[in-house]
């Protein structure tokens, strides 16, 4: 995938506004509903949006850790690594989602949860916002971000800002797929 960094960079803000606007529209359910899982083996909203939040507490502070320290200059085109590629694509959400395995430590089953965990979250996608305008003053491909499943793999910052806005949007479908179910 190559694309005009602007571009890229516009696209991105547009789904992470996208995001935020779901997450307002689950911040405004009673916490009942929030709460309601249709199966033990599922998670209800709330678990979703505290999924995304353990993810949020790594990559954000990465992401703004590299965009601090980053000396590149901005590219006109983003260009996706194979292996950026390739994660980002597993994160968009599908009709029938495909089953991926959570690690554990990112796993919120059985967590008592409230509106904390959307305000939370709220909050990461402000942050998120910021970081993706503070990024078009760096390269998309020189800068890199170690995964949270290995500091040895970095990928190019915008397939990890794909990568993190993906997931947001696959879980925040999850959760709307379940208040679907009441």
């Amino acid at each position: 995938m190559k694309i005009k960094a602007e571009k890229f960079i516009s696209d991105l803000v547009e789904q992470t506004e996208k995001n935020l606007n779901k997450a307002e529209d689950l911040n405004q359910k009673s916490l009942t509903t929030l709460n309601f899982k249709s199966s033990d083996e599922k998670w209800n909203a709330l678990e979703c949006i505290e999924h995304l939040n353990l993810y949020s507490v790594y990559y954000l502070r990465e992401i703004e850790k590299r965009i601090n320290r980053s000396n590149t200059s901005a590219e006109e085109y983003f260009k996706s690594g194979i292996i950026g590629n390739y994660f980002a694509k597993t994160m968009l959400p599908e009709d029938n989602f495909r089953k991926m395995k959570t690690f554990k430590d990112k796993d919120p089953s059985g967590s008592s949860l409230n509106k904390t965990s959307i305000q939370k979250f709220l909050a990461d996608q402000q942050l998120l916002l910021t970081l993706l305008k503070e990024s078009k003053k760096i390269s998309l491909n020189k800068t890199k971000v170690p995964l949270s499943i290995s500091k040895w793999i970095k990928l190019r910052l915008g397939d990890v800002f794909r990568v993190v806005i993906y997931h947001n949007q696959r879980h925040l479908l999850q959760a709307k797929q379940m208040l679907n179910n009441l």
